[in-house]
Order: structure tokens, then sequence, then C-alpha cells
């Protein structure tokens, strides 16, 4: 992801409805797993390793993939690229969906990720290169919406489709679902998407590649199963010293697979750490409520789903409107936001000790507008701070730097709540804890955006 040469092209609206449903899809396709796991661990008598890769699997390719495909999007074109991940990602989710045993779901899984992994970058970045300004951010608004909402909604949609057992399929259709609407969007795509540039000269840098394949494939591994297995710390140590080689090697090599002078403009690195910060947080946060609200509350997955609607609602409220609000507002929101989910999420925990009270849905309303707040505005803020030139870097560190923070959030905190004696300690322990690092992240993003907006 040197800096290149791409100029901006324009993606109009039809061109961003099939960004955004594509990585909506993606999104959603992990939630939506979890609550099918039970009857997937029935149906095809899976054992917990076959059921646990089944779920860790999609993550763990992803993610050791992401920053590679992020390159090949810039050397074969991002419209070329997001097309061909999402034909992969669309014959996985037959293959998987036609899954006679466990190891083919496995397999198909793993297939399915790499065809995401590909797909996925691209969306930020064609969303950067074709828009600007007002424009930008206002895209970058329902990107946000799509990245943090599309796990809930994942499990909503999750729970009324395995539990309507749709043609007699179980769980099936819990991935054919992905077929009719990624067929759509391929016959569509190619019309609505600009071809646009790519940069010529240069190659894959494929030394960096495995290296950093190593290093992310590592940590994640100890994140997901080094806790069980006794190896977490030894992972992650393994993992943290193949990512410091990469960075080594990254400032040495001519053609780098990841531009680092994307951190060089103040203010971008603080941003990137607040934005990783809530969206780990996010995570946490749902984990461990969603477990409260059916393990100690006895909800079902479909009603815990339905109880996170207010957030969802306060999230797309504010990502779709804060765009409308004086700039100087707009400024204070990446600040304002974690103070208002730490809030949010500080009156929660009294209120859901013993219930689900309505009270607990306007504080949840709240969350989510803080949430958007501390999210959405900041990430366009980082987009403008490094402009159109490290548009596929920005959207590299976005998209891992997100799913790691992710992974290290459950895994934290969502150790922190599994700990505990109950669910409802476990939730109001965990819960203190991302109110701490809300307030940090709230420091981080001060300090992202009190620079001022350079120039490109």
């Amino acid at each position: 992801m040197t800096s290149s040469t791409l100029r901006p092209t324009a993606v109009l609206t039809g061109g961003l409805v099939v960004l955004l449903v594509g990585q909506t899809m993606a999104t959603m396709d992990g939630s939506i797993v979890n609550v099918a796991v039970p009857t997937i661990r029935a149906d095809l008598d899976a054992g917990d390793a076959a059921v646990q890769l089944v779920v860790a699997g999609y993550v763990l390719t992803t993610g050791v993939l992401v920053v590679t495909c992020t390159r090949i999007g810039d050397l074969v074109g991002h419209r070329r690229a997001f097309l061909a991940g999402l034909a992969g990602f669309t014959l996985a989710s037959l293959l998987c969906g036609l899954a006679p045993n466990a190891p083919a779901l496995v397999a198909g899984r793993i297939l399915q990720a790499c065809g995401g992994a590909l797909m996925v970058p691209q969306v930020m970045s064609l969303i950067q290169l074709g828009h600007g300004g007002r424009s930008r951010d206002r895209a970058l608004g329902l990107y946000s919406m799509v990245l943090a909402l599309g796990v809930a909604l994942g499990q909503v949609a999750g729970g009324l489709i395995v539990g309507a057992d749709l043609f007699g399929l179980g769980w099936r259709p819990a991935f054919l679902v992905n077929v009719p609407v990624g067929l759509v969007l391929l016959a569509l795509g190619p019309r609505l998407l600009p071809a646009g540039e790519r940069v010529r000269g240069q190659r894959l840098d494929l030394p960096g590649a495995v290296v950093l394949a190593v290093g992310t494939g590592t940590l994640l591994a100890a994140l997901v199963f080094g806790r069980e297995h006794g190896w977490a710390w030894l992972g992650l140590g393994t993992g943290a010293a193949a990512l410091a080689v990469f960075v080594r090697h990254e400032r040495r090599t001519a053609q780098p697979l990841l531009d680092l002078g994307v951190l060089r403009p103040r203010g971008v690195r603080p941003g990137l750490a607040a934005c990783f910060a809530v969206m780990g947080c996010y995570s946490a946060f749902l984990f461990t409520l969603t477990l409260h609200l059916q393990s100690g509350l006895g909800m079902s997955p479909l009603a815990a789903g339905v109880a996170f609607v207010p957030f969802a609602l306060g999230f797309g409220a504010v990502s779709l409107g804060w765009t409308r609000l004086p700039e100087r507002l707009g400024r204070a929101l990446p600040v304002l936001g974690p103070l208002a989910f730490a809030a949010g999420l500080a009156a929660l925990v009294p209120l859901a000790r013993d219930g689900w009270p309505a009270a607990a849905s306007a504080v949840l309303f709240v969350a989510g507008c803080g949430h958007a707040a501390g999210y959405s505005p900041l990430i366009a803020r980082v987009c403008a701070l490094a402009g159109p030139r490290h548009a596929s870097a920005v959207s590299a560190l976005n998209t891992t730097g997100t799913m790691l923070a992710n992974v290290v959030g459950v895994a934290a905190l969502g150790g922190v709540f599994l700990s505990a004696g109950d669910t409802w300690t476990g939730f109001s322990a965990g819960a203190g804890l991302v109110v701490v690092l809300l307030l940090a992240t709230a420091v981080c993003a001060h300090r992202a955006v009190s620079r001022p907006t350079p120039r490109h």
C-alpha cells in the first residue's frame, strides 16, 4: 500500500449501495453463525473443535489476509478486487449451506473468509477515492453504521432464520441467504462501480505478506484459542515479535505491503487508536450484555437481539445526522461520544440487575448515540488527515485494527465476565473496565481532532 497515483473516481449512490450491502453480508455473517451453532452441532454431530473452527476460522483467516488483500486491490483495481471477493464469498456461502458434514463446513467457512478478506477492505478504499468533503463524511457515516451494527443485526436475523426452520433446512438458510443477494450485487457491481485505476509498475511484497500473516495469525490464534489451551502469552509474544519484524521490513523495502507513511500526519495515530478502542469496547459490551440477557435474565437469542434495537437506533441516528451539525460541534463529537457511551453503560448496570425495564432501552439509545459519535466522525477525520493517497493504507489499518480490537475486547473482558460468580456481577465488572477504557478513548480522540486538517 505505497503512496499511489490513484485519482479519486466518483462512486454514485447505486455503487455505494452495492458496497454497503456487500459489507453488511460479511459483517452479519459472524453473528448469524453464532446463533446457529447449537443447531449446527446437533445436525452435523460436530465436536467442540469443529464448532470452534466454524466460528473462529472465519476470524483467523480474515485477519491473516486482509492487509495483503487490500494491497491486491491497489495492484489489480479496487472494483475488480471487490467483485472477485464478492464472487468468492457468495460461492463459499453456497458451499457452507450445502455442507454434508463438519469438515466441509469448516472448509467452506475458510473459503468464505478468503472472499470476505478480499472484498471488505475495498469498500472503504472505494468510498475514500470516490467521495470528498461532506459527501465522504456522509458515506463514511453509512459505512460506520454497517460496520458496527451488522453484528447485532446478524444476531436478530440469525434468530429469525434459524427459528423459522425454512423448508425444514434448519441452520442452512443462514448461509444460503447470501447467495441470491451476492448474485444481484455481482450483476449490478460492474455497472454501478467505477472502474478506477490501479497502481502500475509495482508488485506484491510477498516476504512482508508472509511475515504479517504469521504475526496476525499467531496473535489472533492466541486470543481465540490460547487461554483455553495454556499458551496465550507465548502466542501473544511470538505474534508481537513477528509484527515488529514486519514493521522493520516495511520501512526498508522499496515497495511495502503497507505504507507506514500513513501514520506520519499528526493526529492519525491517536485517531486510529481511539477508533479501535471504541469498537473493541463495543464488542466487549455486546458480548457481556448478550450473555447476561440470555443466561442471567432468561431471554432467547432473538429477544436479546431485539433488546439491543434501541442501541442500533441511536447509532443510526447519529451516523446519518452528524454531518448536518455545525462544524464546531461535529469536531467535538469524537470526544463527547465515548463519554456518552460510558455514561450510558454506567447507568445501564443497575437497571439490568434483575430485569429489563423501559429505562434500560432509553439508556441503550444514549449509549448507541455515544458510540456513533465516537467512531463515525473520527474515522472521517482520520481519512481527511491521511488524504486520498493513503486511502488503501487507512482501509487496511481500520479493518485489521478493528478486528483485533474486537477479539481483544471479547477475550479480555469476556474472560472477566466468565470468571465471575453470576452474570450480573460479570457484566458489571466488565462494564466498569469498559467505562475506564472509554474515558481513555476520549483523551486519544481529543488529540486527533485538535490537529488542523492539512490540504492534500
